[in-house]
């Protein structure tokens, strides 16, 4: 089975100052993530990334796979994990990576900051 790769930024501090002993919104995310897909057969495979340069709209995540548009995800919650883990089964299944609004989670209908093109299509 092919799989896409859910990307998360894991020093996300969800916009805001974080307390010296706090770990980042981005890393409990991430986690969530993590454990979830560990307990399920979800198309996803799960990387962590130091920045994905979108701190006021953290949490962020990012979604790809070869010949599809990848989409950058914004404020996103760790509560949404398995929201994040039913819209990335709905960009596998679809032709060009595209989910509309209206077939993802009611969380995440807002939640697409930008798409940039498969690099496969750019001459």
């Amino acid at each position: 089975m092919t799989r896409a790769r859910l990307i998360v930024c894991t020093t996300c501090r969800a916009g805001r100052d974080l307390a010296a002993d706090e770990t980042p919104p981005g890393t409990v995310l991430h986690a969530e993530l993590e454990s979830r897909l560990a307990a399920g057969d979800a198309p996803l495979s799960l990387s962590g990334v130091a920045c994905l340069a979108n701190c006021a709209r953290g949490c962020t995540a990012a979604i790809a796979m070869p010949g599809k548009w990848t989409y950058l995800l914004a404020d996103l919650t760790p509560a949404q994990a398995g929201d994040l883990i039913d819209y990335g089964a709905a960009y596998v299944a679809s032709r060009s990576g595209a989910v509309l609004p209206s077939r993802r989670p009611a969380s995440l209908r807002n939640a697409i900051l930008a798409r940039v093109p498969a690099l496969e299509t750019l001459a």
